[in-house]
């Protein structure tokens, strides 16, 4: 039964009234002034709900809790903890993002798309405000495809972008200055997932892979070069990722795993296809079931070999500091981290998609391909987007924590429609949206928490849906009926179904007191109370695309296909008016609030005003085509969108210019738009699977404000059978708190009671210990009092011995400053004396000097004066000198460089020589394992051969015993049947003809038995050559034996020289290092010298010092020496190597021919000897009838012999004695001589199967002999 609902036409009628009194002052009357009127209306996304799929890099970290990802026809930012929306709308025109890529400083955002069929490149700069576009890139050169992967360089100023195979090119941008700085051609066999990605350290080394292609490029003077060359057969890579600076993963279509190291394969690995852990589970329960019944073991096994035929394919990798992740089958995500063993990565976690139980199918909903992979800054959360629009997170932290191997994602948000959304519906008493997609579910929105409330998934597809007034109903249009469906608390409940297949619009009235149903080309009228059918409005030829009420639900308005726009009087359920413009298909209409004008849009590109059965006003679209059409409650603004996906806001009346703002939104159609009943709102659904939900502004007013706050509803309903249900679970719950407490309790108790156990034993122990270290301490007490008063001894006369030492030293003291003071005194007076002597010489000297100095002032002034030209002179020298110094300097620096890059080429170019040739001989040494590994197989399969031969002779020997005892019947027969041969003596004239006959046919035999002993001789002489031939073949293998035992003497000698090869390389890096040490210090000192620049001398000495300390003739001759020896001894191992592997390999390929002509020429004689076998057999057994034949007509014979003998004489001389007794002779020498034959024939069988037996033949699968068959026809 219906809950009892309150009377729903008074209250909606009340809450209508408050709605429309609290109307925005800025909105009453037609729109006030010309200036007013035209003020444009803006709206701004606050919330976008959809996710784009198949977008290359289309899921990425802007910050720790910031996550930004395609959707609609742009990008959003959104952050997972304050659940903030921040849209970038993409170019005007813009049918979606196609490929993305987010700096590796996160301040950059590359986006590609499509615009007007035409391919963009925009770079745009994120902020903490809106994202501001820096710059468009475009190369008219190269063909207009759009880029499906981008990425960025590490310095954040090259972006690398690429385009679809198969005719792909790879780009190479300058982005800030708008350069295209090289572009290549990515030739591939066929179409296929493309990625790009730049070196995390080097801005010129850019990894591409595709279908058939793993290529490193390297950006030098204008180009991209490759640096890798591909070997082996090539995979169909769908991603990649660096995992260091030379380290790159590569996942294939086929689950494997190849790393590769600066281009070459390092590593590879595949994964299995897996299965769910609760699937497993399952599997084990079912099987343990299944087990006692046929049909559902039939059911099981055909599971099982369904799930067998899926393949894993790696379908997304990311890297992380441990190691990488990756996507091997659907709903799962692998952890690989880096280990130490031969097996370099190593799986470590499984992390599964949840099954979602509000999902038709639950396990399908956890088996999604999962497409990008990517991680937060500090690596604690992992996000995944999946083929289905779904977004996951997972928090990284709990892998340290559990357990388990598997766990579980969540969903980022909430789960996202994954198709066309089909049916969009708001309601009054609360701020919620009810919406319908192709994906078969029924979602139900919060546009004030941006949440999403209800939601769940049924077996059939959903074409509309429309929302109760209360907001506790709702009305789905499914593919088979149309359901009346009450919102739970956590459910939906389908209280009602109505036969109404394929509905593809419904409506609730504004009172909610009757709805609206299309069935096919008629509305059905239904009361939602009692649920009857009042009305049916026939009248419409085409589907009805839109149904509308009026404010009062006396009226409704609807438009089909065939260009109809009808209004109807529910009262009478007629028509109207009718407005009919059949070259337009309608596909949308609005109503405003006073029910006078109608609005509606369709395919003729415009917008139509209609009113009193006419369209009063036309405005067109300008090139669009407008899909959907709102209106606000106040009649002021109007809404259109487009089926490019954009929106359009205008005030009322409407413009004819392009008076209107226009908003990149949805990356299709525009399939569904309301505004809320406060004007506060718009929503937008598209084909694409997005919601949007807008903020309405008002460019002159500002945002619309309400004179009062609409207060919303906080009733749900919920079962009888839920609340039972919770309430008994919490008696449960309370039971079991109850049981818990008294255990805890309990436990508490047991707890106390040891620990005050533990108590005592602490403080009994603790006083034990006390007590025993008191008696230490008193111990410890007693020796330090001993010690003390021994050092206060000792110290006592210490000071006694130093007040004698000090006594001693004063007094010798005294003794020299006497002795001192009498020198010094002695030593005053001499100098007094020389003083006075001083002083006269002194003036002497003075007297002499002034003399002097004036002399040497004239002759130094002459002097000055030449030194000072001289001065100058060799300033100039100086000058030129140091100018020459320092050319020599640089000349020697360049020299240094030049040899030391040389040098380094030369040891560069040895090293990777070295390296190649130590491939090479790894090549050839799996080569020979292989081939002896192929030889020893052969080996094995002949024994077999050898084995089944023997069980051949055997089979043949019985085969033979089974013939002699049928030959035993057969004469037994011949007896019997003599006796009735009496009975037939009327035939006796036709074996007369009959012998005649027969003795035509023995000579005939004769001639066919000569021939067969010829074959026979030459068998023989066949099966000599065959022995002959297995004698050589065995020769053979023996010497394949002694070659194989000597290529492995090779392989040690050459291992062996290769490690010689290494130790030198070693000892050349070490002089090398030694070399470079003895060149900086080289250097150093040269500084140190050049820091003399100014003193001659000191710079002299310094060179000196340089020369003496660096320049060793000796050294010089003998190190010029020894690499003169080197390079011989270097050069002459090279020759050697070189003509070992030369003759090694043209002997390995002599010897493959030898072995493969003789091996095909004993096949085909062993094939032709078994061919000759069975025709001899078939003759054998023709001789066989044969001998049974004449057997018979010799009975005939000698029967009638005797008649003739017992008959008249007259007779006797009638009939040719003489005949008949040749022809019994001659068949019985016909008789005996088939009889030698015969046995002749057996021997020579036996041989050959002793020979057989004895002697291993080389073939591997001969044909089996049909003996059996033979053996039927002789007992036939």
């Amino acid at each position: 039964m219906l809950p009892p609902l309150p009377p729903l036409p008074a209250a909606c009628a009340r809450r209508r009234r408050r709605f429309r009194g609290c109307r925005c002052r800025g909105c009453h009357g037609d729109g006030g002034s010309s200036g007013r009127r035209m003020s444009t209306v803006v709206v701004k996304p606050v919330a976008v709900f959809g996710c784009r799929p198949r977008v290359g890099g289309g899921l990425c970290f802007l910050e720790e809790q910031v996550v930004l990802h395609a959707a609609g026809a742009g990008c959003l930012r959104l952050h997972l903890e304050q659940k903030w929306h921040k849209f970038i709308p993409g170019t005007e025109k813009s049918r979606g993002v196609q490929a993305l890529a987010v700096s590796p400083n996160r301040r950059y955002l590359a986006v590609s798309e499509a615009v007007a069929e035409q391919p963009v490149l925009t770079v745009y700069e994120l902020s903490s405000g809106p994202a501001r576009r820096r710059r468009t890139l475009a190369a008219a050169r190269l063909p207009a495809r759009e880029a499906v992967s981008l990425a960025f360089s590490p310095d954040c100023r090259y972006l690398a972008a690429t385009t679809a195979p198969p005719e792909g090119h790879l780009t190479y941008w300058l982005w800030e200055q708008q350069r295209l700085m090289a572009a290549v051609r990515v030739e591939a066999p066929d179409s296929g997932v493309c990625q790009v990605s730049f070196s995390p350290q080097d801005n010129a080394q850019v990894c591409i892979t595709g279908n058939g292609f793993f290529k490193l490029f390297k950006y030098s003077e204008g180009t991209l070069k490759q640096m890798n060359l591909q070997k082996g057969e090539p995979q169909n890579y769908l991603c990649h990722a660096w995992l260091s600076e030379e380290e790159v993963i590569c996942g294939t279509d086929t689950g494997k795993l190849f790393l590769f190291e600066t281009g070459k394969l390092h590593w590879e690995t595949s994964v299995e296809y897996k299965k769910p852990p609760r699937e497993l589970e399952e599997d084990v329960t079912t099987n343990e079931y299944e087990s006692s019944s046929d049909v559902s073991s039939g059911l099981a096994s055909e599971d099982n070999s369904s799930q067998k035929d899926s393949l894993p394919q790696i379908s997304a990798v990311a890297a992380y500091s441990k190691g990488f992740a990756c996507s091997s089958s659907p709903g799962v995500v692998l952890l690989f981290e880096k280990t130490k063993e031969k097996e370099v990565y190593k799986e470590s976690q499984e992390i599964w998609l949840p099954q979602d139980l509000f999902s038709s199918e639950p396990k399908k909903s956890g088996r999604q391909d999962i497409i990008c992979i990517c991680f937060s800054p500090s690596e604690e959360t992992m996000v995944v987007n999946t083929n289905k629009n779904q977004l996951y997170m997972f928090t990284m932290l709990s892998t340290d924590l559990m357990k388990e191997k598997a766990a579980y994602f969540a969903y980022l948000n909430f789960p996202l429609h994954s198709a066309s959304i089909t049916g969009l519906d708001i309601c009054i008493w609360k701020p919620i949206l009810a919406t319908c997609s192709l994906d078969r579910s029924v979602r139900i929105w919060n546009y004030k928490t941006n949440t999403l409330e209800l939601y769940k998934e049924y077996q059939e597809e959903a074409y509309t849906v429309s929302l109760h007034p209360t907001g506790l109903f709702c009305l789905v249009g499914f593919s088979d009926k149309l359901r009346f469906i009450s919102l739970l608390h956590e459910d939906m409940h389908v209280f009602k179904e109505f036969s109404v297949r394929k509905c593809r619009e419904c409506s609730f009235s504004n009172r909610g007191h009757l709805f609206a149903a299309v069935n096919g080309n008629v509305i059905q009228i239904y009361s939602s109370i009692t649920f009857e059918n009042i009305n049916n409005l026939k009248g419409h030829s085409g589907k009805i695309h839109a149904v509308k009420w009026s404010t009062d639900d006396a009226k409704l308005v609807s438009c089909d296909t065939h260009g109809a726009v009808y209004e109807w009087n529910l009262l009478t359920g007629k028509r109207e008016s009718e407005c009919v413009l059949k070259s337009c298909i309608y596909s949308s209409i609005a109503l405003s609030s006073d029910a006078k004008i109608i609005f509606a849009v369709g395919s003729d590109q415009t917008l139509k005003e209609i009113s009193e059965s006419s369209i009063q006003l036309e405005v067109s679209a300008f090139g669009v085509v407008y899909t959907a059409v709102a209106i606000s409650h106040s009649g002021h603004m109007v809404f259109v969108g487009t089926s490019l996906g954009t929106i359009r806001a205008m005030k009322y009346p409407l413009p004819l210019t392009r008076d209107f703002n226009e908003y990149q939104a949805h990356a299709g159609a525009v399939t569904k738009m309301s505004v809320t009943s406060d004007d506060l709102f718009l929503l937008t659904a598209s084909e694409d699977g997005s919601i949007f939900i807008w903020k309405v502004y008002d460019k002159g007013d500002g945002i619309l404000k309400w004179e009062k706050e609409v207060e919303y509803a906080e009733e749900v309903l919920i079962m009888r059978a839920d609340i039972e249900e919770k309430s008994q679970a919490m008696l449960d719950l309370q039971i079991r708190v109850k049981e818990l407490q008294t255990e805890n309790d309990y436990q508490l108790h047991l707890k106390d009671m040891y620990c005050n156990e533990k108590i005592k034993e602490l403080e009994e122990n603790f006083a034990q210990e006390i007590g025993s270290l008191k008696t230490k301490h008193q111990i410890l007490q007693a020796e330090k009092e001993k010690q003390e008063l021994q050092h206060q001894f000792q110290l006592s006369e210490l000071m006694n011995k130093q007040a004698r030492e000090v006594q001693q030293l004063e007094s010798d003291s005294n003794q020299k400053l006497l002795m001192e003071n009498e020198k010094y005194q002695e030593l005053q007076v001499k100098s007094q004396r020389i003083q006075e002597e001083y002083e006269k010489q002194l003036h002497n000297l003075e007297e002499s000097k002034s003399t002097a100095v004036r002399e040497l002032t004239e002759y130094y002034e002459e002097k000055l004066n030449e030194k000072s030209v001289l001065l100058k002179e060799t300033e100039e020298d100086m000058r030129r000198q140091l100018q020459a110094h320092e050319e020599i300097k640089k000349q020697i620096e360049e020299d240094e460089d030049r040899e030391i890059l040389e040098i380094k080429v030369k040891y560069e170019r040895q090293l990777s020589e070295e390296k190649a040739s130590n491939l090479q001989l790894k090549g050839e040494i799996g080569v020979m394992n292989k081939r002896l590994k192929s030889l020893q197989k052969e080996l094995k399969e002949r024994n077999g051969d050898i084995e089944e031969m023997r069980l051949e002779q055997q089979k043949l020997q019985g085969i033979i015993k089974s013939l002699e005892n049928d030959i035993l019947a057969l004469k037994t027969e011949i007896q019997e049947r003599a006796d009735t041969i009496q009975d037939k003596e009327k035939h006796i004239y036709d074996l007369k003809k009959k012998n005649q006959e027969l003795e035509k046919f023995r000579f005939v035999l004769d001639y066919r038995i000569e021939e067969f002993k010829k074959q026979i001789e030459s068998r023989e002489d066949d099966i000599k050559t065959m022995k002959e031939q297995i004698r050589e073949m065995e020769g053979e293998l023996e010497r394949f034996h002694r070659e194989s035992t000597q290529l492995k003497l090779n392989i040690t000698q050459l291992q062996q020289k290769l490690k010689a090869t290494n130790s030198k390389m070693h000892r050349e890096r070490q002089k090398k290092q030694n070399m470079e040490t003895f060149i900086k210090r080289f250097k150093t000192d040269l500084h140190n010298c050049v820091g003399f620049i100014q003193d001659s001398r000191k710079i002299k000495d310094g060179i000196r010092e340089l020369y003496r300390k660096y320049v060793n003739q000796s050294d010089l001759v003998e190190t010029e020496a020894a690499d003169t020896d080197l390079q011989q001894e270097y050069m002459r191992q090279r020759e050697y190597l070189e003509r070992n592997l030369a003759a090694l390999k043209k002997k390995v390929v002599k010897d493959q021919e030898i072995h493969q002509a003789a091996y095909m020429h004993i096949v085909q004689e062993n094939v032709s000897l078994i061919k000759e076998i069975n025709d001899l057999r078939q003759e054998l057994k023709v001789a066989h009838t044969q001998v049974h034949d004449l057997r018979s007509t010799l009975r005939l014979t000698k029967k009638k012999q005797a008649i003739q003998d017992t008959a008249p004489s007259s007779e006797l001389l009638s009939s040719p004695a003489v005949l008949r007794l040749n022809a019994e002779k001659e068949s019985e020498n016909i008789i005996e001589m088939q009889q030698l034959e015969i046995q002749y024939l057996r021997d020579q069988i036996q041989e050959k199967g002793q020979v057989l037996a004895v002697q291993p033949l080389l073939v591997g699968n001969l044909p089996k002999l049909n003996l059996e068959r033979s053996h039927k026809t002789q007992q036939q």
